[in-house]
């Protein structure tokens, strides 16, 4: 340890000691940021550019057509595009705060409740992040047909609920608060939906935006419960109709209006991180110290 004497292993300003970590970690995040890069730039290139050999990066004359495209596109349809904006903020809502709410209702009570059935419970939650999306679709449509909810925003909403990576994550968090805690609380005269919200909620906030994350990116792009659960095209969601004008424009003009509804599906997934960045990041690097 002596190489350590006399300096900090987080020092608030720059230190000499971090420049191995900056060399190594630099190149990395400039890497990581091409794609985004990529996105903004595609969706502005003209037509030119789109098609130029060789491909360019980097955007040289940035123009709107791509975005007049795509909305000239949106006034011919029958529905209009603010109907579609409404039932994907409606079903990324509902499903979200039902997210959190079971996942961290169920995360408390697996982590700090005793009885018979937690393991076998937790258990099956473990099982169930072994399965993709495409695994359970029939099972999943067969029991939406058989309670008669198609053409419903429950169908959209249903196949959502269920979070295990979010229920995981969030009752590791948990079992990290004192029992004394929760002991104390009990002495004082609390009963388990008061600790639940006075004392699990506010010590779990990382861990809850971490999930408010994970279920806005799972079903903001989500386009299984347009594809085969909604019939009538006003129940259907934006990325549904963004992705119709896509196909619907497969030319070459549809090349910038495909770019163009890319970046608008992707700007809400960057904001919402940026906003909930910091607590993403502790839950993070609460996850690697345990």
């Amino acid at each position: 340890m002596a190489g350590y004497k006399g300096s900090r292993i987080n020092p608030r300003n720059f230190n000499k000691d971090q420049l191995p970590i900056y060399i190594i970690l630099l190149p990395l995040a400039i890497f990581m940021l091409f794609p985004l890069v990529f996105i903004f730039c595609h969706a502005f290139k003209p037509m030119s550019e789109l098609f130029k050999f060789p491909p360019s990066f980097f955007v040289e004359r940035p123009v709107m057509d791509n975005f007049e495209n795509l909305l000239k596109s949106a006034r011919n349809s029958s529905i209009p595009i603010g109907r579609y904006i409404f039932n994907s903020f409606l079903v990324t809502i509902a499903v979200i705060l039902a997210n959190i709410i079971i996942s961290t209702m169920a995360g408390f009570a697996l982590s700090k409740m005793k009885f018979k059935l937690r393991g076998p419970l937790f258990a099956i939650n473990q099982a169930a992040l072994m399965f993709v999306a495409t695994a359970v679709q029939i099972p999943r449509y067969l029991i939406i047909s058989n309670i008669h909810i198609t053409d419903t925003y429950f169908a959209h909403i249903l196949p959502l609920i269920a979070a295990p990576t979010t229920l995981f994550l969030i009752k590791q968090f948990i079992d990290d608060v004192p029992d004394s805690l929760i002991e104390a609380a009990v002495v004082d005269g609390a009963n388990s939906f008061r600790i639940y919200s006075q004392i699990i909620i506010p010590l779990i906030k990382p861990a809850i935006a971490t999930g408010v994350i994970l279920s806005f990116q799972q079903v903001w792009g989500y386009l299984e419960s347009s594809n085969l659960y909604t019939n009538t095209e006003s129940m259907k969601t934006l990325v549904f109709y963004m992705n119709t004008l896509a196909n619907a424009n497969n030319g070459v003009q549809g090349q910038g209006v495909q770019a163009a509804a890319t970046l608008i599906l992707f700007v809400p997934n960057l904001i919402i991180f940026l906003f909930l960045q910091k607590d993403v990041m502790n839950t993070m690097a609460h996850s690697g110290i345990k």
